[in-house]
């Protein structure tokens, strides 16, 4: 039997067809929006892949055609595929909005979802570049059984590999709830919004005026809702902390993180930690330039940077170990826990539990924020969140007690008791029922009241409740924690007791799952 080549007409028909899919909405769209500003979906992904590593998944696909609407979608308004970031393997898709304004139809959806079983089988990261319109709605419930199967793949998915989400342009309606499934959510500062219903029917319905950045601007849901963890300056930085949080993460549940560990630890002394503890107990204290000496290169990955600041999230590495801190933040509340400190810690630390990632829990914190608002709103609930989180992890867990450490806040800043591994305290900390002021008040106050001097009486009493009730001394006595340091051994002590855990191996109880209090 003979080779008979590929005809021209063939190679023609095939080129043809591929230009057009690449084409998305046609030239025109495209230009506008480079105009503008706005990436294009295959340009999102080029930037995102190594060059030459995309291959594209589902370029032939057609919508599923309902009634007269017979339009050419080309891709049926979404690409998918796979490529390589920095050496890892990486599942991702762009949503074109160019065609029907990226809105999500049956086989568009179908798309998705086959990228990610995919991504689920080979044990390898997803992004996600949401930039839809919603629904399609001349495919009705067809449309909404394709929004249902992205949303059950995405919550199959949860804790198997890590899930990230860049809002790009307009992500409505049920389009909100896919990236509100997954890991982590960039926006960028202009172009995205992301919301359920708009200013126009809100209006509608409930009569108020207010606008798109007011109910789905980058802004508000990094610093309001907490719907998004990072704000991107424009798509370009959004896929560099695509890229940098994937340099943090493991490729799946299985695996551990990229550690970078070096053969010879450096345990040296930090001088220059002592000079950051201020001398009065009262004076805030910024946890950033503690965080900033005992992380490798001072760089810290933040996550929800401007959700709840009064309490500090994100990933580094200490002497090469990928490691997820936690840290109250004094310079904000006090440092003291709230609703949504609470949700923020416990989130990330169930995330950090899922993939392996070492915890370090820096401890600053008067106790949870009191205040009607906070009772009514909830607080028992959400703080209890905490509890639950860390008492749930099995990965290695390190907690350093800065300075204070009262009542159930301390708990939920992963004591011992809460299955810490190692806990440090510094010599100056505290850690007691309550602080040493409300203590002396509640237990001294007739003395004080009858004493010549109320003022200085106050004061020897306040000294004597920090030195034989709140001294760290007095926990490590009854083995409450593991060793009293100076701040300086922090570093050294931190990078050889998170070596020394890597091998951890915790079992618990059998069962389906806890009941986490929501």
């Amino acid at each position: 039997m003979s080779d008979v080549p590929l005809s021209e007409r063939d190679l023609d028909e095939l080129h043809r067809r591929r230009r057009n899919v690449s084409l998305g909405g046609g030239e025109e769209k495209l230009a506008r929006r480079r105009d503008a500003g706005v990436l294009s979906a295959r340009d999102r992904l080029a930037y995102l892949f190594q060059p030459g590593t995309f291959q594209e998944v589902g370029m032939h696909v057609r919508h599923l055609a309902v009634g007269l609407d017979d339009r050419n979608l080309p891709g049926d308004g979404v690409v998918t595929g796979t490529g390589y970031v920095n050496g890892s393997l990486v599942a991702a898709f762009a949503q074109d909005f160019t065609v029907a304004a990226g809105t999500l139809g049956k086989m568009h959806a179908g798309k998705i979802v086959d990228l990610m079983k995919y991504a689920t089988q080979a044990g390898i990261p997803f992004v996600a570049f949401q930039d839809s319109g919603g629904a399609r709605i001349q495919e009705g419930v067809d449309a909404l059984s394709g929004y249902g199967d992205v949303f059950y793949r995405n919550v199959l998915m949860s804790g198997v590999v890590p899930q990230i989400a860049v809002i790009c342009g307009p992500c409505a309606g049920g389009a909100a709830y896919s990236p509100a499934l997954m890991d982590f959510v960039i926006m960028t500062e202009s172009h995205s919004q992301m919301f359920i219903t708009g200013p126009d029917v809100i209006k509608a319905v409930t009569g108020r005026r207010t606008t798109m950045d007011e109910v789905g601007g980058a802004a508000m849901h990094a610093s309001v809702s907490g719907n998004a963890h990072f704000i991107a300056v424009d798509e370009m930085d959004a896929i560099r902390i695509v890229t940098s949080l994937l340099s943090y993460l493991p490729a799946n549940n299985a695996e551990d993180p990229p550690h970078e560990l070096r053969p010879d630890l450096a345990l040296v002394r930090d001088e220059g930690m002592n000079l950051l503890v201020p001398d009065d107990p009262a004076s805030p204290m910024d946890v950033r330039g503690i965080i900033a000496r005992l992380v490798d290169d001072g760089h810290l990955l933040e996550v929800h940077q401007h959700f709840a600041p009064n309490l500090i999230v994100g990933f580094a590495r200490i002497e090469g170990l990928v490691t997820g801190i936690i840290a109250n933040q004094p310079m904000h509340l006090a440092g003291a826990l709230d609703i949504d400190a609470s949700d923020k810690g416990a989130r990330f630390v169930r995330f950090c539990n899922a993939f392996n990632i070492p915890l370090v829990t820096l401890v600053d914190v008067p106790g949870f924020l009191p205040g009607i608002e906070q009772e009514r709103g909830g607080i028992i609930r959400h703080g209890a969140k905490m509890l639950f989180a860390y008492a749930s992890s099995t990965v290695p867990k390190l907690t350093v007690i800065l300075r204070k450490a009262y009542g159930g806040s301390y708990l939920a800043m992963c004591s011992q008791e809460m299955g810490a591994d190692f806990v440090y305290a510094w010599p100056n900390a505290e850690i007691a029922v309550m602080g040493a002021e409300g203590a002396v008040n509640v237990l001294h106050r007739r003395a004080i009241r009858e004493a010549d001097d109320p003022v200085a009486r106050r004061a020897e009493l306040v000294r004597e409740y920090r030195e034989e009730f709140a001294s760290p001394y007095l926990s490590a006595g009854r083995g409450y924690i593991t060793d009293v340091i100076e701040p300086a051994e922090t570093r050294a002590a931190l990078a050889l007791s998170l070596r020394k855990t890597l091998t951890k191996n915790e079992l618990r109880p059998a069962k389906k799952h806890g009941n986490i209090p929501l």
